[in-house]
């Protein structure tokens, strides 16, 4: 008898590690959820996978795949937790990461605070050389002068070294050669060249996104590390891959060579999983609404396909507030993300105004309720003490929680306001959910979209849960919960396709470049691309090309991101590229001036695997969630008592059963808060689907 196969999800959040495993025989999904140990994130994950494989009786060498997202990275970014590293540039340009663009993003502000470069100014040392713009070579590299500074840096304690000449997008030569020296004297530093790491235009932005990844590189390297070597002790010996921001997947290999890529791994998974089951739904066109523990994330999905962009930005000063982070030149699917989670802690301000956020309790110690060492009110004490949340079957029954401590937590905040603590909890709920439409409604807005034209696809622990009042604040009238919502990320892990992504630096206008030379250039690309894809696929899998330009009006000082159309280029190829950039010029900006002179400013190519969507036999495995019919007190928001509302196990739900709010539908990884007058409908396709009256938009 031939022994079935399976294909393992790990996501690690700030607050739960979730699990999943995927039946390659009969599509089943089975999952788990445990809190995520920060101090050393492997061990509740390899605990997680051990419960989740002996409860369904899976053996380790039965898993056949593993592919792994995580937000380690850019929370070791953004909370300063990186390895001491240095840098070495150019002679002159020492301080390019202190200047930045010269840039103010608030131009009011007298005091306005930038973010703090991750490599301190003594550790930001010069080497003799020089290219020019046009890639040729006007300093040679002085050998010496490298060596020198890469043995000041080692002395300081260095560990990583981010290597950055000028120009070197147009010719890398000088910053290879630097590298060589350098892991030759020193072979235990780890070195990363703006060349490989973001081969782009642009001083500034490219000499910060290489100083993110030595920042983080040694991290990633040691984490994958031994997190490959325990998955063998559990018997699982198959390749490791790794989510890409971008929502593709690589091998492990390019991860650890490259973590920057990782950075929004997690929120990125999500998106995928939203664009799945958007598509089973029929719904082309949905915003993904993930919130967990730690933070809230939103993505746009067009034509079930989430939106990607070419950059963002990591630890922003003011959240939205463009130009206030550390730019980070990654293909990565756009989203925002908000302070906002279930650990979100409420407090009072100077003026006894109850805020929310953005400081999260997250794992550790947790929301009171957890009783594990947290003391202040959170969202999810907040949850619980309205009657949103079962204490006895949270997270699958995995932790019990406790009322009374919740109770006490958030009393804190309502004695001193003189409210109730159920009063005090619904206003915790409705500053937090106004957080997250703010944010959102700002995001939707500035890429051209109307956020009333959508359907809400919620997912994570927290997304059912404020979803509908979220959908409500917006003007969205539907909301989609797909089964298992709470490790949709997870999920999406185990749905997404390889993809590798390549650009390169033409910075030319479309009528100096002949269409030879243009295809010449995106083949080099595809051939770059497709050596890593043929590594990263399993079982034989193909792909295909999509290819993209950073494209300008001549004179412009930024691009718009276009989809070119398939090679191989004829005669009519430039015509077409000018119709493209049009229009997505005018989706963005709603007039299009004459499409004349314009500029090639960066060639992009992604390569993508191909392949029929998998099945998904979304069943609960040897965790049943039945339950009988039951009621609990819940608190009506609207009408600001308590009330009665049926509690539903949603596998209890058959096709086509609807139930109208109030009501509660429990699965083994969320609730779906169901408000009045809101009518929950399952869909052939597993989704239930909330149907919201009047949503007006609340301003």
């Amino acid at each position: 008898m031939t022994q079935a196969k399976y294909s393992l999800g790990i996501d690690i959040g700030g607050t739960f590690t979730d699990i999943v495993v995927y039946g390659h025989d009969d599509a089943r999904v089975f999952s788990h959820k445990e809190l995520t140990t920060p101090e050393e994130p492997t061990d509740g994950a390899i605990r997680g996978i051990q419960i989740l494989l002996e409860r369904e009786g899976i053996s380790g060498n039965q898993v056949v795949r593993v592919v792994h997202a995580t937000t380690l990275f850019t929370n070791a970014l953004i909370e300063r937790r990186g390895v001491p590293t240095g840098l070495i540039t150019t002679e002159g340009f020492r301080d390019t990461l202190e200047m930045r663009r010269e840039y103010k993003y608030d131009l009011y502000d007298l005091f306005l605070e930038l973010p703090r470069p991750l490599i301190p100014r003594e550790a930001r040392l010069e080497a003799r050389e020089r290219i020019r713009v046009d890639g040729t070579v006007d300093t040679p590299l002085d050998d010496k002068s490298v060596l020198d500074a890469a043995r000041q840096l080692v002395g300081q304690g260095i560990q990583s070294l981010a290597v950055v000449f000028l120009h070197a997008h147009a010719n890398p030569v000088h910053e290879r050669h630097a590298r060589d020296l350098i892991e030759q004297a020193f072979p235990d530093l780890y070195v990363s060249i703006s060349s490989e790491v973001s081969p782009q235009i642009r001083e500034y932005e490219r000499t910060s996104t290489t100083a993110a990844n030595a920042y983080v590189r040694p991290i990633a390297d040691q984490y994958l590390e031994s997190l490959e070597a325990r998955l063998k002790t559990l018997d699982i010996r198959c390749p490791l891959l790794m989510m890409l921001s971008n929502g593709g997947l690589a091998h492990v290999g390019e991860a650890r060579k490259f973590p920057v890529q990782l950075l929004e791994s997690g929120p990125a998974a999500g998106a995928i999983a939203a664009a799945y089951f958007s598509k089973r739904s029929h719904m082309a066109d949905v915003l993904a609404f993930d919130m967990g523990g730690t933070t809230a994330k939103l993505a746009i999905v067009e034509s079930n396909t989430p939106i990607l962009a070419h950059s963002f930005e990591a630890g922003r000063e003011k959240r939205f507030a463009a130009g206030s982070g550390l730019p980070v030149n990654i293909a990565t699917v756009e989203l925002i993300e908000i302070g906002a989670g279930g650990g979100s802690i409420a407090h009072l301000d100077s003026m006894k105004l109850l805020k929310v956020g953005p400081k999260s309790a997250s794992s550790k110690p947790g929301p009171a309720c957890y009783q594990r060492g947290g003391t202040q009110p959170t969202v999810t004490d907040a949850n619980l003490l309205l009657g949103h949340l079962d204490p006895d079957t949270f997270a699958g029954g995995t932790m019990k929680l406790s009322t009374d401590a919740a109770q006490t937590a958030v009393r804190s905040v309502s004695d001193v306001i003189e409210m109730e603590a159920e009063q005090a909890s619904d206003g915790v709920l409705s500053v937090v959910n106004e957080n997250m439409a703010a944010a959102a409604r700002v995001h939707v807005a500035e890429r051209g979209f109307d956020a009333h034209k959508f359907a809400l696809l919620v997912t994570g622990g927290g997304g059912p849960l404020h979803g509908c009042d979220l959908a409500r604040r917006l003007g969205i009238g539907r909301l989609i919960c797909p089964p298992g919502a709470g490790v949709a990320s997870a999920l999406g892990l185990l749905i997404a396709p390889a993809r590798v992504d390549r650009s390169v630096t033409l910075a030319r206008e479309l009528d100096a470049v002949s269409v030879d030379d243009l295809e010449g250039m995106f083949r080099k690309l595809e051939a770059d691309a497709a050596k890593v894809m043929n590594i990263t696929l399993v079982d034989g899998g193909t792909f295909a090309y999509e290819r993209s330009a950073d494209i300008r009006f001549v004179g412009q000082g930024f691009e718009l991101l276009t989809r070119l159309p398939e090679g191989p280029y004829t005669a009519d190829t430039p015509q077409q590229i000018r119709s493209a950039f049009a229009q997505a010029y005018g989706r963005v900006f709603g007039q299009v001036p004459p499409v004349h002179h314009i500029e090639l400013m960066n060639l992009r190519v992604a390569a993508i695997e191909q392949r029929a969507d998998r099945p998904l036999n979304l069943e609960a495995g040897k965790q049943t969630w039945k339950q009988s019919s039951k009621e609990r007190s819940v608190w009506i928001a609207s009408e600001d008592a308590w009330g009665s509302a049926p509690v539903l196990a949603r596998e209890a739900m058959q096709e086509g059963s609807s139930i109208t709010g109030p009501a509660v539908i429990e699965d083994a990884s969320s609730t779906l808060i169901v408000p009045v007058g809101a009518a929950a409908t399952l869909d052939s396709a597993g989704n239930l689907i909330v149907d919201l009256p009047n949503a007006t938009e609340q301003i």
